[in-house]
């Protein structure tokens, strides 16, 4: 108990002081390749969000998921990429190679669907490659391009508003 605090604080540590040296960068480019990380400790409705992209536009197999589970049964098996804590190591990374793979994927937009700030989605967001983030307002202001005031129940909001941006944006 006392080391996963003790990991929490040092992943934090790390994470806080490497969004002070982010530097956004504008993308003008329109979105076809979209990831969302899900934090399935709060928020079930996944396949719900997704069906919200394809009606919106997004092509479905242009579409990653990646979902943070709190803890991880043993016999617990998935049809899409989990990680949970004990994937985070103490330098601040995470060592699954599903998790590397969709950081390294240059997304086009990354939905950050969580609404509190627990450290390894704070780490996969940080670290992925997606050139425009959107989350929620409620999480850290430096980690995200775009930040929706809402929070994760009422995801048929955030999805309008989302697009309606997205719209005004130029980005679809």
């Amino acid at each position: 108990m006392f080391l996963n605090y003790f990991k929490d604080f040092s992943t934090k540590k790390i994470v806080k002081n490497s969004l002070s040296n982010v530097k956004h960068l504008a993308s003008d480019n329109i979105i076809k390749t979209v990831g969302i990380i899900f934090d399935e400790s709060y928020f079930y409705e996944r396949e719900a969000l997704v069906q919200e992209l394809i009606q919106n536009g997004i092509n479905e197999n242009e579409i990653r998921v990646l979902v943070y589970k709190d803890k991880i049964k043993k016999n617990e098996t998935f049809d899409y990429p989990v990680f949970s804590h004990k994937d985070l190591s103490w330098h601040g990374t995470v060592d699954k190679k599903e998790v590397k793979a969709f950081i390294k994927e240059p997304f086009d937009l990354l939905i950050n669907y969580y609404d509190t700030e627990k450290v390894p989605l704070l780490l996969v967001s940080h670290l992925s490659k997606a050139s425009f983030k959107v989350g929620f307002a409620s999480i850290d202001k430096r980690l995200n391009h775009f930040m929706i005031n809402t929070n994760a129940e009422n995801y048929k909001v955030f999805m309008d508003e989302l697009f309606k941006y997205l719209k005004i944006l130029n980005k679809l």
